[in-house]
């Protein structure tokens, strides 16, 4: 496991329960500003086998970008349980519903 593939599931396994983050910003965190897809791959792959939250991340809109039916309900249905409000088919306020997770350097500062 790459270590931004290791870093990409710690960071989604940690959104809180009615929270969201982005592909790209969770990219960000894990030192690959443009890897967006790559976040969308890893998903894919290892939301089983990690027991990943997948359905806490959205797109930089905050809309669900599964395409399939079934898939795109879910994930609303899954958000929409832990108390995420969709104000549009399909999109939330990010603004509202993101998560922004502390850096260590806060974490020291702020558990002190």
């Amino acid at each position: 496991m790459t270590p931004f593939t290791k870093k990409v599931i710690e960071i989604i396994q940690s959104i809180p329960t009615g929270k969201v983050m982005t592909y790209g910003q969770i990219a960000r965190i894990a030192g690959s500003p443009r890897g967006a897809r790559q976040v969308v791959r890893i998903l894919h792959s290892s939301s089983q086998k990690y027991q990943l939250p997948w359905h806490r991340v959205v797109n930089a809109q905050g809309a669900i970008v599964i395409k399939a039916e079934e898939g795109n309900s879910l994930q609303k249905h899954l958000l929409e349980d832990e108390g995420v409000i969709f104000y549009r088919e399909g999109e939330l306020e990010l603004n509202k519903y993101q998560h922004f997770p502390l850096e260590e350097w806060e974490r020291d500062y702020f558990e002190e």
